[in-house]
Parts: structure tokens; C-alpha cells; sequence
């Protein structure tokens, strides 16, 4: 492989397509594919649901797949049109351009990929990165936000490091020295209070064997830079998130973000639960009846 890939083996890069293919066949609805040639390289898209319904930008978590936090929405689809880009610079068919998540350049992203669907403004929906990047765009771009939803969002604030260090990162590299499933098990079990599905936890471990893995979240981002935001907006955390904790997001999201009409504390962790996902997408589905 070459020496920008994120991939560190071309089977590595095999294996985790083949888990976006299989992923794509549970749907039971038809996807779109469309590659967008952007400023930062080629963009691959999913585009499904209505062609007349209006349309929503739904943006990846980081270091995944984007079919995996697609499918967390999936009742939103039968109403509207979605648009969800392989985010550049992580595993899917996007270039593996890394582009910076702490300046503009992925609200310019965003933007041409708006320009090129010729939507003018629109709702976006972003777990995790995925709420970093739209909090980017709101900082650079506010005009482009109809109203937004926030799910367990980075850019906000973060959890404590030590606690990351102990539950996440110490056994991520014992999984990488050794491969072993305990490990891979504390890893998910810590990521998703032990709820995540098999499929997922096969793909996650696929990834970090496979990827070199982004480490530079989402710039934290600061009230003057969304002075001029003014687009209703949600925000989902979970009580148990190590990554971006509940009463941590919950009061920094107040102070920073100008229209925070719904603030959602769900007993979770990062990764929701299916038993939450119906919940979430019932208060989501309403926040858009409202807003948008």
C-alpha cells in the first residue's frame, strides 16, 4: 500500500470494504452510490429515501464505517432524503486524504458536496466526529444549517483522559500486541456499556487491526465562533460515554451553543443501544417535525 493510505495492508483495506458491502445488504432499501470530485479529493456518498423528501446530511462517527452509524437512523429515511459521504480520511470509499478538523476545511467539504446535490441549506445529523464536523461548519458556514442533531458529539468537550487511558487505550494496544478477544471485548463492552452488536464489534476490531487509526479529534469549539449560528439544534449524550460524558457535554453545550432548543440524556454509552436508538430516532423525527 502506499504510504498516505490510512490502510496498513491491502488486505486490511479488503476486509473492511467487504464489511461496508455487507452492512449495505441488511438495508431493506435501495442506496445510491455517487462519487463527488471535491477540492480534497474524490468523495464517495450513499444517498437514500425519497427523492422528493426534503433532504439531511448525515455525517459518520470517526475511525468507522459509514454504514455502521447510517444504520443507527435508519426510521429517518423513510421521510427524508439522506445524503451520508464516506467522511475522506476514514475507512470507506472516500479518498484517504486526512483533511484538518480544527480550521475550514471541512465545512469547504461540505459545502462543495451541498453544491454539486445543488441544496442550498439542509438539516444534518452527526454522531460523534460526525458532530464535530457540523459544529465546524456551523463556525464557518452557519448559513448552510437548517437545524441540526448532535449525537454523542465530539467538538463539544472531552471525557477524562485517564479514564480513556485505562478503558480505551491501554486495551487497544494489549488487542494489537496480542489479538485477543478480551480485550476486543473491554474495548466495545466500555465503548457501548456492553450493548454494541456483534457486527459492529467485529468491524471495530477489524479497524484497529487495519487502520491507522485518526487521533486528532474535532477542534473543541468556542461560543465567538458561533456567534452568527443561529440554526435550531439537539444534542444526544450518554451518562455513561467515556469519550464525551453527559454532564460534561451538557454544560458546555448550554453556554456555547446559541439555540440549543433539546438537550437528550440517555443511560448509554458512546455506542446507543438498540433499545435507545428507538427512542432517539422518535425524539429526532419530532425535533425535525418542529424545526425543520
Amino acid at each position: 500500500m502506499g504510504k498516505k493510505t490510512i490502510y496498513k495492508s491491502g488486505e486490511g483495506k479488503r476486509l473492511i470494504t467487504q464489511h461496508y458491502e455487507n452492512y449495505l445488504k441488511s438495508f431493506e432499501f435501495d442506496t445510491e452510490r455517487i462519487y463527488v470530485e471535491t477540492s480534497f479529493g474524490k468523495t464517495h456518498v450513499l444517498a437514500a429515501g425519497p427523492k422528493a423528501g426534503k433532504p439531511i446530511f448525515i455525517l459518520q462517527g470517526g475511525n468507522c464505517i459509514n454504514p455502521m452509524t447510517l444504520s443507527w437512523f435508519l426510521p429517518i429515511i423513510e421521510h427524508y432524503r439522506i445524503y451520508a459521504p464516506d467522511t475522506i480520511g476514514h475507512p470507506g470509499y472516500s479518498d484517504d486524504t486526512r483533511i484538518s478538523a480544527k480550521d475550514k476545511s471541512f465545512a469547504q467539504w461540505i459545502n462543495e458536496l451541498m453544491d454539486h446535490f445543488n441544496i442550498e441549506h439542509c438539516t444534518f445529523i452527526g454522531p460523534s466526529y460526525g458532530g464535530g464536523i457540523i459544529l465546524r461548519l456551523a463556525s464557518f458556514m452557519p448559513e448552510k444549517i437548517d437545524c441540526a442533531v448532535l449525537v454523542s458529539p465530539a467538538g463539544i468537550t472531552l471525557g477524562s483522559k485517564m479514564r480513556m487511558i485505562k478503558e480505551i487505550l491501554l486495551p487497544l494496544l494489549l488487542f494489537n500486541r496480542t489479538s485477543s478477544e478480551k480485550y476486543l471485548d473491554k474495548i466495545t463492552g466500555n465503548m457501548s456499556d456492553n450493548t454494541m452488536k456483534e457486527i459492529d464489534k467485529r468491524i471495530i476490531g477489524d479497524v484497529f487491526k487495519y487502520i491507522r487509526l485518526e487521533q486528532d479529534m474535532p477542534k473543541l469549539t468556542k461560543r465567538e465562533e458561533l456567534a452568527h449560528y443561529n440554526a435550531p439544534t439537539m444534542v444526544i449524550a450518554g451518562e455513561k460515554d467515556l469519550f464525551f460524558p453527559e454532564n460534561r457535554v451538557r454544560n458546555v453545550a448550554k453556554e456555547v451553543i446559541p439555540n440549543l432548543v433539546a438537550f437528550k440524556a440517555y443511560d448509554m454509552g458512546h455506542f446507543p443501544s438498540e433499545t435507545d436508538l428507538v427512542e432517539i430516532n422518535r425524539e429526532i423525527i419530532n425535533f425535525l417535525k418542529d424545526s425543520y
